[in-house]
């Protein structure tokens, strides 16, 4: 047996954090179509993976939510009265390229496709993680695609809502989270004339054209809003309430 060698605890120390570090990776550039704009309107990045999104996510909703991270009706009125009301701030400086997406999901998927297979039904991938066959169900509509081509993913609070209600003040690091959110009911695959029509409108000036989705709408709005600690304003409000007076008792 040969002679044991005595290594100094500090050198040990450097050497388990050198390894620990090593298995670490992180997320690069997002890709695929933008939910607001054509498909040639992607936004790259080879920023890192969007931060953690707030903590304390929702848990509870309801039967037939479709959307995760939802709050149940009660919630929801609570987190309604307790949003600051605000005036809609200004668009000043506000751009989509501020709020980096899609961001990569890991295993050559972007958010864009995450969702994609998520929100559809029997969803098959290629080898670089698209959507090849599946149905989808467009919330908003209820219309049935099976054309993955024929789908947006949808900011629930879109992006330049987002920035009128106080993202404005954000870092790139938050904005890239509430882009790419994945625990709370900010993201939807709906159809792609749906999730135009509504573009970046708030629930006072757009509300999806089939009503028994209102229900579902308002409380994943609500949510997501008083989630980011974002405003309303009272036009907004209201509707949110007309919205929510639509769920089952």
């Amino acid at each position: 047996m040969g002679r044991q060698i005595r290594v100094p605890g500090a050198v040990l120390a450097a050497v388990l954090l050198t390894a620990a570090a090593a298995g670490c990776s992180t997320v690069g550039a997002p890709g695929g179509p933008d939910a607001k704009a054509s498909p040639s309107g992607a936004v790259s990045s080879g920023a890192a993976s969007p931060a953690a999104p707030p903590a304390g996510a929702p848990a509870g909703g309801a039967a037939g939510d479709v959307l995760p991270g939802m709050v149940d009706t009660a919630a929801a009125r609570t987190r309604l009265a307790a949003l600051k009301v605000a005036p809609a701030g200004t668009m000043a400086g506000y751009s989509r390229a501020r709020f980096t997406h899609w961001a990569e999901q890991g295993g050559k998927c972007d958010t864009r496709e995450t969702v994609l297979k998520r929100d559809g039904k029997d969803v098959a991938q290629d080898a670089e993680c698209r959507a090849v066959s599946g149905t989808w169900k467009s919330l908003y509509d209820g219309v049935v695609v099976t054309d993955a081509g024929k789908m947006d993913i949808d900011h629930m609070v879109p992006l330049a809502e987002g920035w009128r209600s106080g993202a404005s003040g954000w870092d790139a690091a938050r904005r890239k989270a509430f882009a790419n959110d994945l625990t709370h009911p900010q993201l939807l695959a709906v159809t792609a004339s749906s999730n135009r029509s509504k573009g970046d409108q708030s629930p006072d000036l757009w509300q999806p054209p089939d009503r028994a989705s209102w229900c579902q709408y308002g409380r994943a709005w609500i949510t997501v809003k008083s989630s980011y600690e974002l405003t309303v304003t009272e036009a907004e409000k209201k509707m949110l309430t007309t919205m929510l007076d639509t769920c089952a008792s």
